[in-house]
């Protein structure tokens, strides 16, 4: 378990981490959002020491990580992908590692089977693509077995089998009562894996909420997706109750001011058959930008014609 407590840090005048509080609880994975320069990873090195706080704490299961007798089995962590040395052999550079914790070779062979390196145990990292330094990192992470694990972007660079892979595995981790903490810009992996969102701005925590409850904050206003073999009768019945409607495709529209409940009445004393009536659920890319709109700190200014043609020179 993470409890970070009013924390901060400051790089001269500039504050990077302003007063963030957070717990990650075992069992539970917890998606970590925010805007380029809003802190999240600042907050990601302080919770395994490698920057020190200016104020407040932050400790794994009630003390600080480098405190730990055991840190690989404290914490698995993943920050950068890149940070091994290009000319060591992927199972090599997983030993040095597993040598400084007291890991056995066993436990290296098996994190390399888990992230599907073994074909590639004996080749240099330098020769690896970046989706395969990713596989490497989170197999670096993993040889503690660790009941805490903290992953910054681990699905950068990786194919949709690899992104499918991470998802699972962090819905493993999670399932079998570890800690996981998932930073990620990809928003539909995220709504599919995290449980919770911790949502930075400006260094500051904006939203801390299960995931379900920020996407049902911010949908589609209560509207509902109707399909029906009769989308023009369906009109004509709703409107007078005050309903408005949106055409979707030949057969479904989405109603805005009634409940499911009140359309399924209205059309079933007419005949009008209902095939699907289901809430309009928002994005969560929808609702992180809604959420971050005015924290985004580095904004491009749109490209007009005159810009792109000048590119284009």
């Amino acid at each position: 378990m993470i409890e970070a407590t009013r924390l901060s840090k400051r790089h001269g005048a500039k504050t990077v981490v302003d007063g963030v509080s957070f717990s990650v609880r075992p069992g539970t994975v917890t998606g970590f959002l925010g805007p380029n320069g809003a802190g999240k990873s600042t907050t990601m090195r302080m919770i395994v020491g490698l920057d020190r706080p200016t104020s407040g704490t932050v400790t794994v299961n009630g003390r600080r990580y480098v405190d730990s007798p055991a840190p690989m089995a404290e914490v698995g962590v993943l920050l950068d992908a890149g940070a091994v040395h290009p000319g060591r052999r992927a199972r090599d550079h997983l030993r040095v590692v597993a040598s400084t914790n007291g890991i056995g070779d066993r436990r290296v062979d098996a994190v390399l089977s888990l992230a599907g390196l073994e074909s590639v145990a004996r080749k240099k990292v330098g020769t690896f693509s970046l989706g395969m330094k990713q596989r490497l990192g989170i197999a670096t992470a993993l040889l503690g077995d660790p009941g805490t694990v903290v992953l910054d972007e681990p699905v950068n660079g990786l194919d949709p089998e690899g992104v499918i892979w991470v998802r699972q595995l962090c819905r493993q981790l999670a399932a079998e009562g570890r800690a996981v903490l998932l930073s990620s810009h990809l928003m539909g992996e995220m709504a599919q894996t995290a449980d919770r969102l911790v949502v930075l701005g400006r260094g500051r925590v904006i939203a801390d909420t299960p995931t379900a409850e920020l996407l049902a904050r911010a949908g589609g206003g209560g509207a509902v997706r109707v399909r029906t073999d009769r989308p023009e009768d369906l009109s004509a019945l709703v409107a007078p109750l005050g309903a408005t409607l949106v055409p979707v495709s030949a057969d479904t529209v989405e109603v805005a001011g009634l409940t499911a409940e009140q359309i399924a009445q209205a059309a079933g004393p007419a005949g009008v058959l209902l095939y699907e009536l289901a809430p309009v659920q928002v994005s969560l890319e929808a609702a992180f930008f809604h959420l971050t709109g005015d924290s985004v700190e580095y904004r491009a200014d749109a490209i007009t014609d005159t810009d792109s043609s000048k590119a284009t020179r």
